[in-house]
């Protein structure tokens, strides 16, 4: 059973390598289109409506974060290119799989959907940072404690824990499944309490 936090704290704070402007070149699986994920999404925000400190996540920036390169004065376009082409090599030898999202799990920061299966996210993650060692001589980012998952909800604010995790005690939902066909890299931001971006590249899997 997964233990909840007796407190929830803001997510926004200004990490050392975030400040306002600041744009990520970084890789994701996206839910466009996926409209189970968008039923269940849906389901929590309706839930979650009425619990403060929250910022609930719209369809369109609902994500499953992979594997960051850096900011985007720090990489080049040139070797972000280049490890796209590298990527979709790798990736090509990676299938398409289903994944079971939900339920959604009270984290320090955020309300998470857990993801099943995990291996086929991690096969994924592994051939992007194959692709990155192609190119690199260091990958960033831990290659372990990568738990993959996609957030419904991040904490605004510092408080308890328990108006969240009543509020999704009382949810009668089912898990949605999605087909992972492709990941892709964007260009992220978060100047607006929430994680935006624009896709520079989709990867099809094999």
């Amino acid at each position: 059973m997964t233990h909840t936090p007796a407190r929830m704290a803001n997510h926004w704070w200004w990490r050392p390598s975030w400040q306002p402007g600041t744009r990520w070149y970084t890789w994701h699986l996206t839910f466009d289109g996926a409209d189970d994920v968008h039923r269940l999404a849906a389901d929590y925000r309706h839930a979650l409506a009425d619990v403060p400190g929250l910022d609930l996540v719209p369809d369109r920036w609902l994500h499953l974060t992979m594997q960051g390169l850096g900011s985007t004065t720090a990489v080049s376009e040139t070797d972000a290119w280049a490890i796209t082409d590298a990527a979709a090599h790798h990736l090509a030898k990676v299938p398409a799989f289903d994944l079971a999202l939900g339920p959604a799990i009270v984290t320090s920061e955020a309300l998470l959907l857990t993801v099943d299966p995990p291996e086929p996210v991690h096969a994924v993650r592994a051939a992007i940072r194959a692709a990155i060692t192609d190119m690199w001589p260091e990958v960033p980012e831990a290659a372990d404690g990568f738990r993959p998952h996609v957030s419904v909800a991040y904490s605004n604010t510092d408080g308890p824990t328990q108006p969240a995790a009543g509020a999704l005690a009382d949810v009668t939902t089912y898990p949605a499944t999605a087909r992972v066909t492709a990941a892709e890299l964007i260009v992220l931001g978060r100047d607006r309490q929430m994680y935006e971006w624009q896709t520079a590249a989709r990867v099809p899997l094999g």
